[in-house]
């Protein structure tokens, strides 16, 4: 366990957002949680596999530093109505390295870092992969696939 730096939300700190949204201050749009979460502990919604600060995950299921760590996402992206009201939340259902970790989970709305989770009207956004900026050992990427099933 070489070159591990870093504790709770500053190790290994980045997010996966299913639907990013531009808003003024922080990252704005739906965050499913990456930290490095072997023995190292931090809040239970901002665990790795939690749907940031709605959901903890159903288990840790974190691999020790140096191994690659897998995410298989089913994301339903929220409706609303011509009105800009909700229709339909979004959910999420999740694997950590195979182990699932949220089970078609009815999001409250965004996953804002200060504030309730609020739904504000949109339509189709891309996903982001975020760069947290901690001081641990910089976070890699690999094999991303999106495949859209409607």
């Amino acid at each position: 366990l070489e070159n591990i730096t870093g504790s709770g939300q500053a190790r290994g700190n980045s997010g996966l957002f299913l639907a990013s949204l531009q808003v003024k201050e922080g990252a704005g749009g739906y965050e499913l949680q990456i930290l490095d979460n072997y023995k190292n502990d931090t809040y239970v919604n901002g665990q790795a596999g939690s749907i940031y600060k709605q959901y903890p995950p159903l288990v840790n299921a974190c691999k020790p530093p140096g191994q690659w760590q897998t995410y298989d996402v089913v994301w339903i992206a929220p409706r609303f109505n011509q009105d800009g009201s909700l229709q339909s939340p979004a959910s999420i259902t999740a694997f950590h390295n195979g182990v699932l970790v949220q089970n078609h989970a009815l999001l409250k709305g965004d996953t804002p870092y200060t504030g309730p989770p609020v739904y504000r009207p949109h339509g189709a956004a891309p996903i982001k992969l975020q760069a947290h900026g901690d001081k641990s050992e910089p976070i890699s990427f690999q094999n991303i696939w999106v495949r859209n099933i409607l």
